[in-house]
C-alpha cells in the first residue's frame, strides 16, 4: 500500500539531489542569520526521497560534515488542503515534548515568514538512527529477542506519548480533545470528498457506518496521528531503544486510541496477504504478535481495548483518504517529484482491510 523510497541505513532515508521548495542560496544565508552561525552562509540541501506529505531536507554546511548537518522541514510545493501542513504546530509539539519521556529531535529555529520558502518551515537537529521501512540493515536486529525488543519498545514510548500531562508541558490549548473520534472521521470524509479520483462506494459506505458506532472515549491525551515503526529512528548500536519520533505533522489533542488503530494498520503478522504490500518487519521471528501489543499497552496505560476494532477500522479508512490525497496532490504537480504511480489502485484494498477490523476484528 505504501512504496518506499531509497534510504540509508543510518539517520534520515536517503536523499535526491534536487532541492525543490528550499533553494541552497536562500537557505544558507537565512540559517548564519536565523541560528547566528557563519558557517551555514553556504550550505548544500538535499530533499529525502520518502515521506508523501511534508517535505524534509537534510541541510549541510559546505565547509562542514554531515555530523554537522540540520534538518529542514516544510509544506509540499503545491496547493494543499487548509490547515494539514501547519509548520507551527508541527514544530510547537515537538519543542514541548522535548523534556519529556518521549524521544524527539531538538528543534533549533521556526520561520512564519513565507517569502523566504514560499512556505513556513522550521529546523531542527539530524538524530543519527537506524530507519526501517521494510527491512533491518544487514547485521541490525538479528535475533529474535532484538527484534521483541523493537515492537515492545515502540509500545512503551507511545505508552510515555500518551501519559504526558499535556496540560502541563504546554499543550492545553493544541487540539480540542472533546468529540475527537467523530470529528476526525468527518475531518478525513471531508477529504475524501475533497480529493475523490471517482465514485468509490465502499469507502463512502465505511465512512458511514464509522460515523453511525462512534465510541465512547475513556481519556485524552497527544496523539501522534501516524505512529509507526518507519516515523521512528532507532538507536544504531542498541536495538529497540527508540531514538526519535518523527513526523508529528498530525498530532493533535484527542482518543489515544486513534494512534494503537494506525499502528496496526502498519503491523501485518505472518501469513496475512497484507504482509507483501506493507512493511513486512513485524511479520519477523520475535517481533509480539497486534494482541500481545494491545495487551502491553493496556497494561502500561490501564486502557480499556474493548472497542480496538472501531479505531483499526477508522485508522484504514483515514488511511485510504491519505492515498486519496497523495494522489490529487501528484496530480496537481505537488509532490516533487516522488513516484505516486499506482496509488490509486490502493485505495480499495484498505476499504475492504476496514470493513474487516469491524467485522472480523483487528487482532
Amino acid at each position: 500500500m505504501r512504496a518506499p523510497g531509497p534510504r540509508s541505513a543510518r539517520g534520515y532515508p536517503a536523499a535526491v539531489s534536487t532541492p525543490v521548495g528550499a533553494d541552497p542560496a536562500v537557505v544558507g544565508p537565512y540559517l548564519a542569520s536565523a541560528l547566528d552561525d557563519e558557517r551555514w552562509r553556504s550550505v548544500g540541501v538535499e530533499l529525502i526521497a520518502a515521506g508523501m506529505s511534508n517535505l524534509t531536507y537534510v541541510v549541510t554546511p559546505t565547509d562542514g560534515s554531515a555530523d554537522d548537518a540540520v534538518i529542514l522541514r516544510r509544506p509540499p510545493t503545491g496547493a494543499v488542503l487548509a490547515t494539514a501542513h501547519d509548520m507551527a504546530r508541527e514544530h510547537r509539539v515537538i519543542s514541548a515534548l522535548g523534556p519529556t519521556a518521549v524521544p524527539v529531535p531538538r528543534t533549533l529555529h521556526l520561520c512564519t515568514d513565507e517569502s523566504v520558502l514560499g512556505a513556513p518551515f522550521y529546523v531542527m537537529e539530524r538524530v543519527v538512527g537506524i530507519h526501517v521501512v521494510r527491512e533491518f540493515p544487514a547485521g541490525y536486529a538479528d535475533e529474535p529477542s532484538q527484534r521483541r525488543a523493537v515492537g515492545e519498545n515502540l509500545v512503551d514510548v507511545l505508552a510515555d506519548l500518551h501519559s504526558v500531562d499535556y496540560a502541563a508541558v504546554g499543550l492545553g490549548e493544541f487540539g480540542r480533545p472533546e468529540g475527537f473520534a467523530a470529528r476526525q472521521v468527518r475531518r478525513w470524509t471531508k477529504q475524501w470528498d475533497a480529493t475523490r479520483d471517482r465514485d468509490r462506494p465502499g469507502l463512502d459506505a465505511l465512512a458511514a457506518r464509522l460515523a453511525e458506532t462512534v465510541p465512547t472515549t475513556q481519556r485524552s491525551s497527544v496523539v501522534h496521528g501516524d505512529y509507526r515503526l518507519d516515523n521512528c529512528l532507532l538507536d544504531p548500536t542498541e536495538p529497540g531503544r527508540i531514538k526519535a519520533v518523527l513526523d508529528w505533522e498530525m498530532s493533535t489533542l484527542g482518543d489515544p486510541l486513534t494512534d494503537i488503530g494506525m499502528m496496526f494498520v502498519y503491523w501485518p503478522q505472518a501469513g496475512e496477504e497484507r504482509a507483501s504490500t506493507m512493511s513486512p518487519v513485524t511479520t519477523l521471528p520475535g517481533f509480539p504478535t497486534r494482541a500481545e501489543v494491545a495487551e502491553r499497552y493496556a497494561q502500561r496505560t490501564g486502557a480499556d481495548l474493548s472497542d480496538l476494532n472501531w479505531y483499526v477500522g477508522f485508522a484504514f479508512f483515514k488511511f485510504a483518504a491519505i492515498i486519496a490525497g497523495i494522489v490529487a496532490r501528484s496530480a496537481a504537480g505537488a509532490m516533487a517529484g516522488k513516484d505516486t504511480s499506482g496509488y490509486a489502485e490502493r485505495i480499495d484494498p484498505c476499504v475492504e482491510l476496514g470493513r474487516a477490523a469491524l467485522d472480523d476484528g483487528a487482532i
